[in-house]
């Protein structure tokens, strides 16, 4: 239970951290954190929660993290349905207070898309299906390659989370034009279950690129990385 209870927590800060940096701070007129902000904003909430909690449960907080190190033999398989739900309840309480909190604005009348994630029409610089899958899919690979790397027993001791927010941090500088970054099924459901309408319908490739990726990056690392 301990286990799990550090996956919501470390889910709930990162949906509610970045997300919530997206919505509020992103384009505040004149004094918004824009994308460089967002993008620290992730990587910081990985980092922060990797020291805190990281030594209880792994400080996976993505449902791909967790399948991804499964494929590469670094997690049991028989813990996976009990992370990735504790993953799931953990953004989904995050979004919950984020709607919250901007129902209370003056002048509200929806969240529109939240920071949601999508492509084509939905996707911030109008990318296409191919073009998210591929970023998705290519990005969750090497963040996972990132974390497997990092904690590996070869690796330098104490500073894993320091590469993992790192890596988050620069894989939202590249892709938050093309679908504003998920590599994470629970961040993006989160928000699409808040956003609603064609979100939710575009739900699937978030879901299917990052775990797609994950695993791909489990059995790299295995094969070719994992032992001298």
């Amino acid at each position: 239970m301990k286990k799990l209870f550090a996956e919501f927590f470390g889910t709930f800060w990162l949906v509610f951290g970045g997300c919530g940096s997206a919505i509020f701070a992103a384009a505040f007129p004149e004094l918004g954190i824009g994308f460089v902000g967002v993008s620290l904003a992730f990587g910081l909430t990985v980092l922060t929660m990797a020291y805190a909690v990281g030594h209880i449960s792994g400080g996976h907080f993505n449902p791909a993290v967790s399948l991804g190190l499964w494929a590469g033999g670094k997690f049991e398989g028989k813990s996976l349905p009990g992370y990735i739900v504790a993953q799931l309840i953990g953004a989904i309480a995050a979004a919950a207070v984020l709607y919250l909190i901007i129902s209370g604005k003056a002048g509200f009348t929806d969240v529109g898309g939240f920071a949601s994630n999508g492509y084509g029409d939905l996707s911030p610089d109008g990318y296409s299906m191919q073009s998210a899958l591929i970023a998705e899919f290519v990005l969750t690979m090497f963040f996972l390659l990132i974390i497997l790397g990092s904690t590996n027993q070869r690796a330098p001791k104490g500073f894993a989370p320091i590469a993992i927010g790192l890596g988050l941090t620069l894989i939202h500088l590249i892709s938050i034009p093309i679908t504003n970054t998920s590599v994470n099924p629970a961040r993006s459901t989160s928000q699409a279950l808040f956003a609603g309408g064609d979100y939710t319908g575009q739900l699937w490739l978030f879901w299917l690129a990052p775990i797609a990726g994950a695993i791909v990056a489990g059995v790299i690392h295995k094969a070719f990385f994992d032992k001298e």
